[in-house]
C-alpha cells in the first residue's frame, strides 16, 4: 500500500473542499488550523516512531477532523467528519481496516476523550496541543472571534476566561510526549489566564453587578469549537477581523518563525544521522574488501613463497595497504566515550547539553529528569542545546569523513602500487 500517495491524494481532496467551503468568518477553524493539526501528529508520530500505516492513520484523521464543523455544526461534527473520511477513502479505494481505524481516530476527540490506541492519542492531544504553544494568547483570542462570529452577539471577557479556565483545568494530556513537553507551558497559560481574570473581577465597582454567566447554549464549548456558520451577505463582525487580523501578523512574525526554528533543527539533526550513517556503511564496506582480501591471500599466495620468492614483495605490499585500510576505517567508525556525568553547576550555567547520552548515561533518572525540566522551561537553555547537539554532529561527521577519505585513499593508490608490484613479479618469475 502506497500510504504517501494516498495522502497526497487526501489532502487534495480536502484543499477542495475548504475552497468551495470557504467562508472568511472561519478565523480559527480553517486550513491553517488543519496544517497545524498535521504539524502536531507528525512530531509525535516522529518521537513514537511510527510505522508508516500508523503514521497514514493519523496523518489521514488529521486531514479530515475539522470538515465535520463546515457542514453540520458542532453538534455532532466527529460523525460528519468521520463519515466524510469513509466516503472520501472508500472512493481513494483505501482498505477498510484501514478506514476503521481513521474513523476510530476522529470519533476519539468527543469529549469525554477517552482513547485506547497510540494512534487515538495523538489525535485527541493533537487537538489541544495550542493549550501548550506559545502562542496561546493569540490563539484565544481569535477563538473568541469566531464564536462571537457565530453567535452574532459579543461576548464578555469575564465569561469567555471562565469557561476557558474550567477546560484547562478538566484537560489532561493522554500522550507522554506532551504531558513532558506541554504540561508545564501549559499551566503557565493557564495561571497567566486566572491571574487576568482575578485582576477584571477585583477591578468591579462594588454597587456594579458582575456579568452573568453564559448559558448552555451559550457557553463556550470544551473541545474542537464549532466551526463558523455562513451569514448573510454583506454582515461583518469588526472584532473578529481586527483580532484575524492581529493573529496573522503575529503567526507570522512569532509562529512561522518558531516552526520555521524547529523545523530547521528536525531537518539538519535528521541530515546529520544520515550522513553518519552513510559513513558507518562506506567503513563497512572498506573493512569487509579489505577482510576478504586478506583472507585470499592467505589462502592462495603463502603456500607459493617457497617456489615463487618474487611474489613476497608484492604481498607484503597489499596486505599492509589492507591493513592500515582497515586501520583507518575502524579508527572513522570507533565511538569516544564521554564522562557521561554532569553537575548542577553546568545546568545552571547552561554548558551542558543533555540531549546527548554522552552527557548522562551514569546519571540516576531523578537527575537527569530535574536537569531536562530545567532545559525545557529555559528556551534560551533548550535552544543552546540544540545548536551545540547539531554543532558536536558536525565535527564528529568532519572526523568520520575525513578518516574515510584517507582509507580510500590508500586503499585506491596502493592498490594500484600492489598491482604493479604483482605485474613486475609475474615478469621476473618468467
Amino acid at each position: 500500500m502506497n500510504y504517501h500517495e494516498l495522502l497526497k491524494q487526501i489532502s487534495e481532496q480536502v484543499a477542495v473542499f475548504y475552497f468551495e467551503k470557504a467562508d472568511e468568518g472561519r478565523v480559527f477553524h480553517k486550513p491553517r488550523h488543519t496544517m497545524e493539526l498535521l504539524y502536531a501528529v507528525e512530531e509525535m508520530a516522529s518521537h513514537y516512531g511510527l510505522d508508516a500505516r500508523d503514521s497514514y492513520i493519523v496523518c489521514s484523521a488529521a486531514w479530515f477532523l475539522d470538515t465535520g464543523y463546515h457542514i453540520v455544526g458542532k453538534e455532532g461534527h466527529e460523525i460528519k467528519s468521520a463519515e466524510m473520511a469513509e466516503t472520501c477513502l472508500q472512493r481513494l479505494s483505501a482498505e477498510d481496516i484501514d478506514i476503521t481505524g481513521i474513523k476510530n481516530c476522529i470519533l476519539s476527540t468527543r469529549l469525554p476523550q477517552k482513547p485506547q490506541l497510540l494512534t487515538e492519542k495523538i489525535m485527541c492531544d493533537a487537538v489541544f496541543f495550542y493549550l501548550g504553544n506559545a502562542d496561546f494568547k493569540e490563539k484565544n483570542k481569535v477563538l473568541k472571534a469566531e464564536l462571537e462570529y457565530i453567535q452574532q452577539e459579543i461576548i464578555s471577557g469575564t465569561n469567555w476566561r471562565s469557561s476557558m479556565i474550567d477546560l484547562m483545568e478538566s484537560h489532561k494530556f493522554h500522550t507522554d510526549y506532551c504531558e513532558q513537553l506541554l504540561k508545564a507551558p501549559k499551566r503557565k497559560n493557564l495561571e497567566r489566564l486566572k491571574q487576568k481574570q482575578e485582576n477584571k473581577l477585583s477591578s468591579y465597582p462594588e454597587t456594579e453587578p458582575l456579568p452573568e454567566p453564559l448559558s448552555d447554549s451559550q457557553a463556550a464549548p470544551k473541545s474542537n469549537f464549532p466551526v463558523l456558520q455562513p451569514m448573510p451577505p454583506g454582515t461583518a463582525n469588526p472584532a473578529a477581523d481586527k483580532t484575524f487580523r492581529t493573529q496573522e501578523k503575529q503567526e507570522k512574525k512569532t509562529g512561522g518563525a518558531f516552526r520555521g526554528t524547529e523545523t530547521m533543527f528536525r531537518v539538519s539533526s535528521s541530515n546529520h544521522q544520515r550522513m553518519s550513517s552513510l559513513a558507518d556503511n562506506k567503513a563497512n564496506i572498506m573493512i569487509s574488501v579489505n577482510t576478504i582480501i586478506i583472507s585470499i591471500i592467505i589462502a592462495l599466495l603463502l603456500p607459493k613463497f617457497e617456489t615463487n620468492t618474487q611474489l613476497i614483495v608484492p604481498t607484503i605490499i597489499l596486505l599492509l595497504i589492507n591493513i592500515t585500510t582497515i586501520i583507518y576505517s575502524i579508527l572513522a567508525t570507533r565511538p569516544k566515550m564521554h564522562t557521561g556525568i554532569f553537575t548542577p553547576e553546568q545546568v545552571e550555567n547552561k554548558t551542558v547539553n543533555l540531549l546527548f547520552f554522552g552527557s548522562f548515561y551514569k546519571m540516576n533518572f531523578k537527575e537527569y529528569k530535574s536537569g531536562m525540566q530545567e532545559m525545557m522551561n529555559d528556551s534560551d537553555f533548550l535552544y543552546s542545546s540544540l545548536i551545540k547537539d547539531i554543532y558536536w554532529q558536525g565535527r564528529v561527521m568532519g572526523r568520520k569523513f575525513r578518516l574515510l577519505r584517507i582509507a580510500y585513499d590508500i586503499f585506491m593508490y596502493g592498490l594500484a602500487v600492489a598491482v604493479i608490484a604483482f605485474a613486475l613479479a609475474a615478469l621476473l618469475i618468467k
